[in-house]
């Protein structure tokens, strides 16, 4: 059975909108896009290479995936041997969408039915991991499925105050095993997580 990986872009305060420009996604007023501009160095983009050094099949929401179909085939057009673009635009997607006859980017494929089901039933067939990044809309519904078997996280030190989130209310109660952790020159943190069971709870003596 295959791993779903969630991996993310994200404040302190556990903000992951828009991190790339401040053109990314605006939506509900958000002003702050481009947080993360100011922070790569080669750690940064290690772990980010180390998650494709493995197969993998993206599962997008509609937001991310528009975001990533308008750049990434214009990206591969002009760099042909670009690390991300190439395999990004050869890996099948599945896409969370209820456009379906809109999904133009090369071998996407929507979702069908209920959202959690379509996971399970992904992560039952086939050997690639299902990589997920951005899609916090779909992202969240995931944590409250309890289908995510593991979080690579990229936490940032900013408090950014408002914007979309990762974490829900509504999440699962779950425990992560932190399997491996690293910090950046610039001070961000590299995190991974792997699901480690049900949450368990106690009480100090007295």
């Amino acid at each position: 059975m295959r791993k779903l990986i969630v991996a993310e872009f994200m404040s302190l305060d556990g903000v992951i909108q828009s991190p790339g420009g401040p053109d990314e996604d605006p939506s509900g007023g958000f002003r702050l896009g481009g947080w993360q501009v100011p922070y790569p160095d080669d750690a940064i983009g290690e772990a980010v290479m180390d998650l494709f050094s493995q197969p993998f099949e993206l599962l997008l929401g509609r937001r991310t995936y528009d975001i990533w179909a308008a750049y990434w085939p214009r990206i591969g057009a002009s760099s042909p041997d670009h690390p991300i673009a190439g395999p990004f635009n050869s890996v099948r997607k599945y896409v969370a969408t209820h456009r379906p006859e809109s999904l133009d980017w090369q071998n996407s494929h929507a979702l069908e039915g209920d959202l959690a089901d379509a996971v399970r039933a992904l992560q039952r067939r086939g050997d690639a991991n299902l990589l997920t990044w951005g899609s916090g809309e779909m992202v969240r519904q995931l944590l409250a499925a309890g289908v995510v078997d593991e979080l690579r996280l990229m936490i940032h030190p900013v408090l950014l105050g408002r914007g979309r989130r990762l974490f829900g209310d509504d999440a699962q109660p779950s425990a992560f095993t932190l399997a491996h952790s690293a910090s950046t020159p610039s001070g961000v943190l590299i995190a991974r997580y792997v699901r480690g069971g049900e949450v368990r709870t106690g009480t100090f003596g007295e």
